[in-house]
């Protein structure tokens, strides 16, 4: 489809800080708007990276996050949290007018994280981000959007996270066989305040998690729990038995309602995996 420059081609673009999240999700959501929207988008992925130097870690956020997320309170970072911080770069670049796919409407289907080595709370990070991977999907195009961690030059996480944005009708297949559930070692009732507060904590401010109305617009008879809130859980009753260095990957299946009670797995090989009352999947993961 043409849309994966080669690093060499793209355009670095330093920003002077980190962008606020709730500017950029609220001229998303007016550009959605009819009449107000973007207009023509590029049918290619837009040739830039951009970053940004210096990030420091906020510590009560840390801490507020290790609470809504499960972790223990620690100056080390968890996994998924070098996502939080920089994903406001992220919403930057998938704003822009050319990137190809509207954020309204984007599905996060995929997310796998590798991180190379501990990181604490002490530790000053320089951010990059770029998309790549512009493909089709028999829903719509799929696209993968690289967030990457450094310390004094050195990467020590790299994030990639997999969106769907949906075009046209479905092909009308019929899904194969379930398998079914794995026993569960866990059941975890998720309350709706999950959705305000790891907007909180995220700065990821999307009306489908935090407003029934938002919910409805999208086509949710209520709110869902972000699925990064749903990896984060899931790393999180695994905190004890993983390693320094590791990639944690996960596939998001159906969104998790507020509220409702999922059904953890750990599994033999590595894996994990989180299922609603019926057996039904919300997300299959890795740890490698």
């Amino acid at each position: 489809m043409g849309g994966e420059p080669e690093s060499g081609s793209r355009t670095r673009v330093e920003l002077p800080r980190m962008p606020a999240a709730g500017a950029l999700h609220r001229r998303a959501l007016l550009g959605a708007l009819p009449g107000l929207g973007g207009g023509r988008r590029g049918s290619d992925l837009p040739a830039v990276e951009l970053t940004v130097g210096g990030v420091t870690v906020d510590r009560t956020q840390l801490a507020d996050y290790d609470r809504v997320c499960g972790f223990r309170l620690s100056d080390r970072l968890p996994a998924t949290f070098p996502h939080v911080m920089g994903f406001p770069l992220g919403l930057r670049l998938m704003t822009a007018p050319d990137f190809p796919l509207p954020l309204v409407g984007l599905v996060h289907v995929g997310n796998r994280i590798t991180t190379r080595r501990p990181i604490t709370a002490d530790e000053t990070l320089d951010f990059t981000t770029y998309a790549e991977d512009l493909r089709p999907h028999d829903r719509g195009r799929q696209v993968d959007v690289v967030l990457v961690g450094s310390v004094d030059g050195e990467e020590v996480w790299r994030g990639v996270s997999t969106y769907l944005g949906r075009e046209g009708k479905p092909d009308g297949r019929e899904p194969g066989e379930r398998p079914a559930a794995p026993t569960a070692t866990a059941h975890w009732r998720v309350e709706p305040r999950v959705g305000t507060e790891y907007a909180r904590v995220s700065g990821d401010h999307n009306p489908i998690h935090t407003s029934r109305l938002g919910a409805r617009l999208f086509g949710f008879r209520r709110p869902i729990a972000h699925g990064m809130w749903s990896k984060a859980r899931c790393l999180a009753a695994l905190e004890a038995r993983l390693p320094d260095a590791y990639t944690v990957e996960a596939a998001f299946k159906l969104p998790v309602p507020l509220p409702s009670t999922v059904s953890f797995a750990r599994l033999p090989d590595g894996g994990f995996a989180l299922h609603d009352s019926r057996g039904r999947p919300h997300l299959a993961g890795s740890v490698r």
